[in-house]
């Protein structure tokens, strides 16, 4: 049933006069506003608020969340996004009071708890990695991407060497090439080979002086590990330059490989997609970086230190980049991945990654007999399928949004779309592991059956949600806002 109420926005439920809160009359003289402010600083007249009721507003939110798909309540097989459940213990113990009250401006010695964790989740994230140096101030995973290149770029203005050319290959995440420039560097897009992995004589042909960092996902976008990795690590590092690792997709390798022992020099994680944390509505996020010792002088300050038994915020680092946010970072998404470390343990982790690879592979097990998958009958941690051959049996100008948009009818959230760029009308799915295989089952014969309806259906899908299909590109272009109220 669609909920009507939900659908209103708050300036149609605006009654005047309506009031949340009632203050009584003040018992003191109270100079007026312009005896207290230049008159330029008032407006003619009030801003066109909404006035509703305590209940009113309680009602509307309550009901507008009773709308959204979320980890909690429905399958969510993003691709990349790495969208897997959240357990709720981890969010109990990152709002223990302890933690909730600290407040960043206080004196060290009243927060040696808050560093002491801190300072043994750069441990936890240096040895999962195999990169010894850590911070954890990045507030996102493409933060973490431009500070990391703005490391790369002190160390070689450190060194005297102009180096401005950053390679990605053209599967990579859109934030590697945007980082890059950012950070200062141009950046140059390295094709894949037809396995889907980077095409080395292209790398090869891209090789000099100039080149500062290769910036790499793996496994990459389409769901492979690039067993060459090693050998594109020496190639790079023989002229001088440093190799960067997305982590974007660390949830297929947790205790099986580590970046720093295939010849990454740098990397980022993303903490909410492989060690627990909340998703969604831009945010909250983190992005902490792990470096090697050769780059550690350069991290951002400060770092998180131990000193006998003392934990220490160290600034006196004359190398660093300095800040790139406030204060030790965002800590409620670190303390939350602190927890599922600690949970899961070494030989969870690693469950964790064997899991994922299992889940992905099962699935795409089922997917490739009807949606064709380019590249390869196994996968790690997700797999791309292509809606393309809809495109010619159908009609449809945009399958692959069209079965997205039709899976939300069936209860289940759309994979990711569009991407990799790589792979015609791309289907990326990504099912973690923290699904049944009861789930997984659902979803491959929900996608079986409406790959087979016909065009009119899924075209004007979904039809059982509030908003059937907004004209995306209008709304990004032209958009509206509604400021005045009846």
């Amino acid at each position: 049933m669609r909920n009507t109420q939900a659908t209103r926005m708050l300036f149609d439920l605006s009654r005047p006069g309506r009031r949340g809160t009632v203050f009584p009359a003040c018992d003191v003289d109270a100079p007026a506003l312009d005896a207290l402010l230049p008159a330029e600083a008032l407006a003619d007249a009030p801003p066109p608020l909404p006035e509703l009721a305590e209940p009113d507003v309680v009602r509307h939110f309550t009901n507008l969340s009773t709308l959204n798909m979320s980890v909690d309540t429905h399958f969510y097989p993003l691709g990349s996004c790495t969208m897997k459940y959240n357990p709720k213990r981890n969010e109990r113990l990152a709002s223990l009071p302890g933690w909730l009250h600290v407040h960043p401006y206080q004196p060290e010695s009243t927060i040696q708890g808050l560093l002491q964790l801190l300072y043994e989740l750069q441990g936890y994230l240096a040895e999962i990695s195999g990169l010894p140096g850590v911070s954890l101030q990045p507030a996102a995973g493409a933060h973490g991407e431009l500070a990391a290149l703005m490391v790369a770029a002190a160390y070689f203005r450190d060194r005297g060497e102009h180096r401005s050319i950053v390679l990605t290959p053209d599967s990579a995440h859109g934030t590697n090439p945007a980082s890059a420039r950012m950070a200062g560097f141009d950046s140059v897009t390295i094709p894949s080979g037809r396995d889907g992995r980077v095409d080395l004589a292209a790398l090869r042909g891209q090789l000099d002086q100039r080149i500062a960092v290769f910036m790499i996902t793996n496994p990459n976008t389409l769901g492979l590990f690039d067993a060459q990795v090693a050998e594109i690590a020496e190639l790079v590092h023989a002229r001088g330059g440093l190799i960067y690792l997305d982590g974007a997709n660390m949830n297929a390798i947790l205790g099986i490989t580590r970046p720093g022992d295939f010849g990454a020099d740098l990397m980022h994680y993303n903490p909410h997609k492989t060690f627990s944390g909340p998703h969604g509505g831009g945010g909250p996020g983190a992005g902490p970086i792990c470096v090697a010792a050769h780059l550690e002088p350069f991290l951002p300050t400060p770092v998180v230190t131990r000193r006998g038994a003392h934990y220490a915020l160290d600034y006196d680092r004359p190398r660093s980049i300095g800040r790139v946010r406030a204060f030790f970072g965002n800590v409620g998404v670190l303390l939350r991945a602190y927890c599922y470390i600690r949970t899961c343990g070494p030989d969870g982790l690693r469950q964790v990654s064997e899991n994922a690879v299992l889940n992905a592979n099962y699935l795409l097990s089922r997917v490739k007999h009807f949606l064709p998958v380019p590249h390869g009958d196994r996968c790690m941690h997700e797999f791309v399928a292509s809606a393309e051959r809809l495109k010619h049996d159908k009609g449809l100008k945009q399958p692959a949004m069209d079965l997205g948009k039709r899976l939300l009818d069936y209860g289940f959230h759309a994979p990711t779309v569009y991407f990799p760029l790589t792979v015609h009308d791309a289907l990326m799915i990504e099912p973690t592991e923290s699904e049944s295989k009861e789930t997984l089952d659902a979803f491959a014969e929900a996608l079986f059956h409406v790959s087979g309806e016909s065009a009119e259906l899924l075209h004007d899908a979904p039809h059982a949600s509030t908003i059937s299909r907004p004209d995306e590109v209008t709304a990004a272009r032209q958009a509206q806002v509604k400021w005045t109220c009846e």
